[in-house]
């Protein structure tokens, strides 16, 4: 088995970003469901202004309202204004279709 892309939130803007809460990613349910993450899934989550890379986990946001909140220690490398791409792998014997959703 290999690790596939499966899922991508590409160029979405950070909403929130909150150091003094436990780590992880919060993310708009809609967005989650969109491109097919799942609450407690490890991503990476990557900068686009300093290219700064890290793995966390999600958790979900209220559907709607376009959340994207890096919380804990993560809050300290990527902050409320950037974009980030955020990306969900899965395990497969077999390349995947990517569920890539992008935007602007």
């Amino acid at each position: 088995m290999k690790e596939f892309l499966s899922s991508k939130l590409h160029h979405v803007l950070v909403t929130e970003s909150r150091v003094d809460y436990m780590g992880s990613i919060q993310i708009d349910e809609a967005y989650m469901e969109a491109v097919g993450l799942e609450e407690h899934q490890k991503v990476l989550v990557v900068s686009m202004s300093s290219g700064v890379r890290l793995e966390t986990y999600v958790i979900k946001g209220e559907r709607g309202s376009s959340c994207i909140g890096l919380n804990g220690a993560a809050a300290h490398l990527i902050k409320k204004g950037e974009r980030v791409i955020i990306m969900g792998f899965s395990l497969s014997d077999t390349p995947l279709d990517p569920c890539i959703q992008i935007f602007k």
